[in-house]
C-alpha cells in the first residue's frame, strides 16, 4: 500500500521546455480498425483507447529502453468498503497475487470444496463472539488451511512473473484506487497479457488465513508508525462525512479479526469489472500491434453497471480543531485545511501557493523559516484526491521550541501570504521549475504510467487536456487573483495536530493467532504456468558500456574532466567530485550546511535562493563518508550564469554568528530525533556490529565539539576546497572541447592540488560466535537484522551473488518470502541477501532482515536461522531467478547522465570496464550446485550479529540470549553522542 501525491500533480504535466504555449486539444483517430482518443501536443503521446466492453485502454509508445511498463487500475479503494469491514479492498488487493483455478494450484476440483469450507467457517466466525467458541473455529480454519495447502501452489504468480523478466511486481490500495503494477521486457508481451487476462479472470481466494496474518503485521507496523497516526487523525477530523476521514485503507483492528471471504467475492464482483477499470501500458511497443493483444486477451471481461461512492458534501468547518498524538518518534506540527475536487481551479491555485510557500529555495517558507533557521524544518504542500484536497503545512520544533511556537510560525507565513508579501516572480518560477522537472521525467515509462493511471482514477482521463495545459494556465495567474483566493481560502477552519514524545496508550495492536505453517509446494508447476513459459520469445541482445566510447574524458587545468554529450534536450548537470569527505575530516558535513545560509559580498543568502529558483537551476554540496560532491543543474542556456554564481558562493561567502549558533541548536536538536528514529538506531546497531565500538555511525563530532565550531574553520572547508583534487564532470548539449574552454574560464583551479587529509579507517569485527545487539524502543513490532562479515570483495563473484540473491531472498518468490511470509505467516516484510560493497578495499556482507509481532520473534527467528543454515532446492525457483538475473541485464540501458556515475561506481571497485560485462557472462553457464556451493561457504552455519530494536516489556532478554550473547547498547554508544 502505497501513496504520495503532494507534488505529483505540479510535476506532471507541464509541458516540454520554455516556449511558445502550445494547445491541448482532444482529436479522435482511427488506426488498425481502432478508434482512439489523444490530446495534441501531449509529450507522452498517449491514446485513449475503448474496448467494447468497457474496458479503458492507454497506450504510450516509448522505445528507449526494451521494456514495459503496467498498470491495471481500478476505480475502488477503500472509500468504497463497506462501512461494516474497513479494509477488504486492500484485502482483495493481496488476494489478487493468489491465482486462479488454472494456476495457483495442482488439482483445483480436490482444492476448491477445502476453500469451500475455509470460506463457511470464516463466516461462521465472523457470526460468533463467545472467544472460546471463536478460538476453536479459528483451529478448524488452520487444520483446513493445511489441508488445502496439499493442492495449492504458493507464489506462482510471481514465480511467472520472473520468469518472463519482470523486475517489479507490487500493487497498491489507497482511498479510491487499487492498482497493480508491473514491468516486463517487451519481447515478453504476449506471455505477460495472457498471464493478467487469466489472473483477472476468475481469481481464486486460496492461502487466505497467512495472508490475513501478513495484513496485520502491515496494521501493527503502521501503529509503530506515528505519520500515519497523524495522518488518520487529521483526515479523521477534516471529513467527518466523508470517508477519506471515516475508514481507513488498511481497516479497523476490530474489522481486520473478522475478515468475510463472501464480503471480499462480492467486492470482486462489483467493481472489478472492465467499465471500472483501466490497463496502461508505457514502453517499446507499436500501439497499433499492442491495442489488438489487449482486445483479445481482455475481451472476456464483462460490463456491468457500476454504483460509484457518492458521499454526501461535507459541511464547511466553522472552528479551529487540535488534536494531540503520542509517540516514540521527534515532536511535529501538522496543519490541515479542507481543499477542492481535483481539476477545478481552486486545486490548481493552492497548487501554486504550495509551491510559493515551499519549494526548497525561494519559498516563503523556505526563506523566512528554513533559511533563517527559526525552526528545525518546515514544509507545505497540496494533497489532491478525486473528491476533495488537503492543504498540509508542517514543521519540527527546534532547540528549545515548542510545538505551539512552531505553529504559529507557520501561521505567520499564511499571514504573509494572505497580505500580498511575496514576490510575484515566484509564479513564473514555479512554472519553470516545474517544466524543467518534466522535461527530465517524461521519457521515462514509470512516469508516464503513473500519470496516466492517476489521471483515469481522478476523471477517467477525461480531462488529460487540461491537465497538460495546468502549468500554462497558471502561469496566467495575477498575483491579486492569489491574494484574493488566499484571504477566502484561509481561514480559521484547519485542523491542528500537535504530535509529541510519549506513550500512545490507545494502541490496540492485533493479537497473534494460532497458526500452523502451510505448504507452499515450490517445485510443483500448474499446467497453465508450464504452457505459458514454453512459449518462444525473441531474444533481446544486452548493450553494455565501453568507457573507451560512451565518455570523453579530457583535461581543465590539471583537474580531470569527463564528458557525455546530451544530443536530446538543452538540460545540463555538472558536478565537482572529490574524493574526500566526513572520514577526511568531520567538520565538512557542516561546512556544507553552513553554506546553506551565508551571503557574499553581492548577495544575501535569500536573493541566491531566489536567484537559483528564478532561473530553474539546482546546486547543492553534499558530503558523504569518502565522497564530496558540488553538483549544479538546470537549462544549459542558464549554465554561465548559474555556474558562476556557485564559484561566487564558494569564493566570497562571509561567515554569519547567528546563522553558526542557530545551526549548532539544529544540529544538536537533530540528534536528539535521530535518537528517536527506530530505522537510525536500527542503522546504528548494524554499523556497531560489523565494526565494533569505533564505527562509521558514531564516527562524528561530539556535542561539545558541535559547540565550540567556529565560522574560520568552516569557511577554511569552503573557501579552500577546489584546492583539493577532484574531477569535473559534464552531461550536456555542449561537445567536449566546448565544455571544457568554458569551465576552464570560471572555475579556476590552483597550479598543484593540496593533499586531503587522510581518511580515518574502520576495521570489521571477527564473528568468531553469536551476539545480540539490542537498543529499546517502545513499539508493537520488533525489528531483526542479521549482518555478518564475509571475504574481501572479489569481482568473479559478481554473477553467483546477483544469481544467490535473486532465488534466496529477493522480491516476492524468492524462498525467504515464501517460506517466512507465506507459508508461516511470520512477518509483513522480510528479505536476505549478500550484499556488495560500494569500494574494492571493503568486505562483502550477508544481511537478513524480519519485522514482526514482538511476540513472533523467536519464530522469525529460528525460521530464518533455518534458511540461512540449510538452502532449499527449487529447480523451478532456480531457473525464473537465473532467467530474471539475466534479463535484468539485458534489458538495462545506461544513458545520459547514469553513464557518468555507472563509471566512478565501476572504478571504486577497481574496474575499468562496466561491470555488468563480467556478470553477465558468468550468469550463464551457473547451476543450482554453484548457488548451493556459495551458501555453504558463505552463508551457512556462520555465526551472526542479530541487531534488534524492540520494546524491552515486549521482549525477554532471555529469548534474546538464545541467540547470542546479548549487548545492550545506549543510544549513545550508538550514535557518539
Amino acid at each position: 500500500m502505497k501513496k504520495n501525491l503532494l507534488t505529483f500533480l505540479c510535476l506532471l504535466l507541464t509541458g516540454t521546455g520554455v516556449m511558445a504555449q502550445p494547445v491541448y486539444q482532444w482529436k479522435t483517430a482511427s488506426s488498425a480498425g481502432y478508434t482512439y482518443r489523444y490530446v495534441t501536443n501531449d509529450p507522452t503521446k498517449s491514446r485513449f483507447y475503448m474496448l467494447k466492453n468497457g474496458l479503458t485502454v492507454i497506450l504510450s509508445e516509448n522505445t528507449k529502453e526494451p521494456s514495459i511498463q503496467y498498470r491495471m487500475a481500478v476505480r475502488a479503494g477503500s472509500n468504497t468498503d463497506p462501512r461494516t469491514a474497513t479494509g477488504l479492498a486492500h484485502y482483495l488487493e493481496h488476494l489478487l497475487f493468489k491465482g486462479t483455478d488454472r494456476f495457483g494450484t495442482m488439482d483445483y476440483a480436490k482444492e476448491k470444496p477445502l476453500l469451500d469450507k475455509i470460506s463457511a467457517l470464516y463466516e461462521k466466525y465472523h457470526a460468533t463472539t463467545d472467544p472460546a467458541k471463536r478460538k476453536a473455529i479459528y483451529a478448524e480454519i488452520d487444520k483446513t488451511s493445511g489441508e488445502a495447502s496439499n493442492y495449492s501452489i504458493a507464489n506462482e504468480y510471481d514465480k511467472m512473473m520472473k520468469s518472463i523478466g519482470g523486475q517489479i511486481t507490487n500493487a497498491h490500495t489507497w482511498y479510491e484506487e487499487t492498482v497493480y503494477e508491473e514491468d516486463f521486457p517487451s519481447n515478453a508481451t504476449d506471455k505477460f497479457l495472457a498471464l493478467q487476462a487469466e489472473r483477472f479472470r476468475a481469481p481464486v481466494f486460496r492461502i487466505f488465513h497467512t495472508e490475513l496474518e501478513a495484513v496485520y503485521e502491515e496494521k501493527n507496523r503502521g501503529l509503530d508508525n506515528d505519520g500515519w497516526k497523524i495522518n488518520e487523525k487529521l483526515n479523521a477530523l477534516l471529513y467527518p462525512t466523508h470517508n477519506y476521514g471515516q475508514q481507513t485503507t488498511i481497516g479497523t483492528v476490530e474489522h481486520l479479526k473478522n475478515p468475510s471471504l463472501v464480503e471480499i467475492r462480492k467486492f470482486y464482483d462489483k467493481y472489478y469489472v472492465p467499465n471500472n477499470m483501466a490497463l496502461v501500458l508505457s514502453g517499446d511497443f507499436k500501439s497499433d500491434e499492442m491495442i489488438k493483444k489487449v482486445d483479445e486477451h481482455f475481451s472476456f471481461m464483462q460490463n456491468k453497471p457500476v454504483v460509484a461512492y457518492e458521499p454526501a458534501p461535507e459541511k464547511p468547518l466553522t472552528k479551529i480543531q487540535t488534536a494531540d498524538i503520542y509517540g516514540p518518534s521527534a515532536e511535529v506540527i501538522r496543519i490541515g485545511y479542507r481543499g477542492y475536487p481535483e481539476s477545478s481551479r481552486q486545486s490548481m491555485l493552492l497548487d501554486l501557493i504550495g509551491s510559493i510557500l515551499s519549494n526548497e529555495k525561494a519559498g516563503l517558507l523556505d526563506i523566512n523559516l528554513n533559511k533563517k533557521q527559526r525552526v528545525l524544518s518546515s514544509g507545505a504542500g497540496y494533497q489532491q484526491m478525486k473528491d476533495y484536497g488537503t492543504f498540509i503545512l508542517l514543521a519540527q520544533p527546534k532547540q528549545g521550541q515548542t510545538l505551539e511556537q512552531a505553529k504559529q510560525l507557520l501561521l505567520e507565513q499564511i499571514a504573509l501570504l494572505k497580505k500580498g508579501q511575496f514576490d510575484e516572480s515566484l509564479i513564473k518560477a514555479t512554472v519553470a521549475n516545474s517544466k524543467l522537472t518534466l522535461l527530465k521525467s517524461f521519457d521515462k515509462n514509470d512516469f508516464r504510467a503513473e500519470a496516466i493511471t492517476n489521471e483515469f482514477i481522478m476523471n477517467r482521463g477525461t480531462k488529460w487536456d487540461k491537465s497538460l495545459g495546468n502549468p500554462d494556465a497558471m502561469a496566467k495567474v495575477t498575483k491579486k487573483e492569489v491574494v484574493d483566493f488566499a484571504n477566502q481560502f484561509f481561514k480559521d477552519n484547519y485542523v491542528v495536530i500537535l504530535k509529541h514524545k510519549g506513550e500512545d496508550k490507545t494502541i490496540q495492536k492485533v493479537e497473534k493467532p494460532a497458526i500452523t505453517a502451510v505448504k507452499t509446494n515450490t517445485n510443483e508447476t500448474s499446467v497453465f504456468t508450464k504452457d505459458l513459459l514454453a512459449a518462444s520469445s525473441k531474444p533481446i541482445e544486452a548493450r553494455f558500456l565501453d568507457y573507451t566510447k560512451d565518455l570523453n574524458f579530457g583535461k581543465a587545468g590539471i583537474a580531470d574532466v569527463v564528458t557525455v554529450q546530451n544530443k536530446e534536450n538543452s538540460i545540463f548537470s555538472l558536478s565537482y567530485r572529490f574524493d574526500m569527505g566526513t572520514w577526511n575530516n568531520k567538520m565538512a558535513p557542516f561546512a556544507a550546511r553552513y553554506l546553506t545560509y551565508l551571503s557574499t559580498d553581492k548577495y544575501t543568502a535569500e536573493e541566491i535562493s531566489k536567484q537559483f529558483y528564478n532561473i530553474a537551476c539546482n546546486y547543492t554540496f553534499n558530503v558523504s563518508n569518502d565522497v564530496t560532491t558540488v553538483t549544479i543543474s538546470g537549462l544549459q542556456e542558464n549554465f554561465d550564469q548559474a555556474v558562476n554564481l556557485v564559484e561566487h558562493i564558494f569564493a566570497n561567502c562571509k561567515p554569519n554568528e547567528a546563522a553558526l549558533t542557530e545551526l549548532k541548536s539544529s544540529i544538536l536538536k537533530s540528534r536528539e530525533n535521530n535518537k528517536l528514529n527506530k530505522a537510525a538506531i536500527l542503522s546504528g546497531l548494524m554499523s556497531y556490529a560489523q565494526y565494533g565500538p569505533q564505527n562509521p555511525t558514531n564516527f562524528a563530532l561530539s556535542n561539545d565539539e558541535v559547540k565550540q565550531m567556529t565560522s574560520a574553520q568552516l569557511l577554511d572547508i569552503i573557501h579552500h576546497l577546489k584546492d583539493y583534487k577532484h574531477s569535473i564532470n559534464y552531461y550536456g548539449p555542449e561537445t567536449l572541447d566546448a565544455f571544457t574552454k568554458n569551465i576552464e574560464k570560471v572555475h579556476i583551479l590552483p597550479a598543484a592540488f593540496t593533499e586531503a587529509p587522510a581518511a580515518k579507517t574502520f576495521s570489521y569485527t571477527s564473528n568468531t560466535d553469536n551476539q545480540v545487539y539490542f537498543a529499546n524502543y517502545d513499539m508493537v513490532q520488533s525489528e531483526i537484522r542479521w549482518v555478518r562479515n564475509s571475504s574481501k570483495y572479489d569481482p568473479s563473484e559478481a554473477a553467483k551473488i546477483s544469481l544467490f540473491n535473486s532465488y534466496f531472498g529477493g522480491g516476492m518468490g524468492s524462498i525467504v518470502f515464501q517460506t517466512i511470509r507465506e507459508s508461516k505467516a511470520l512477518a509483513y516484510s522480510t528479505f536476505a541477501f549478500y550484499a556488495t560493497p560500494d569500494k574494492n578495499t571493503k568486505d562483502f556482507t550477508m544481511v537478513a532482515y524480519v519485522g514482526s509481532q514482538a511476540d513472533k520473534m523467536t519464530d522469525a527467528v529460528a525460521a530464518m536461522n533455518e534458511l540461512l543454515n540449510v538452502l532449499p532446492e527449487s529447480d523451478k525457483n532456480f531457473e525464473s531467478s537465473k532467467y530474471s538475473a539475466l534479463n535484468a541485464l539485458e534489458t538495462s540501458r545506461v544513458t545520459n547522465d547514469d553513464i557518468i556515475s555507472h563509471y566512478y561506481a565501476d572504478k571504486r571497485l577497481g574496474l575499468d570496464h562496466d561491470s555488468r560485462i563480467d556478470e553477465y557472462s558468468g550468469l550463464k553457464p551457473l547451476t543450482f550446485a554453484d548457488i548451493k556451493t556459495f551458501h555453504n561457504d558463505k552463508v551457512a552455519n556462520k555465526s551472526y550479529n542479530y541487531c534488534i530494536v524492540a520494546s524491552d516489556k515486549k521482549v525477554k532478554a532471555d529469548d534474546m540470549q538464545k541467540f547470542g550473547k546479548l549487548n545492550t547498547l545506549t543510544l549513545e554508544q550508538i550514535f557518539g553522542y
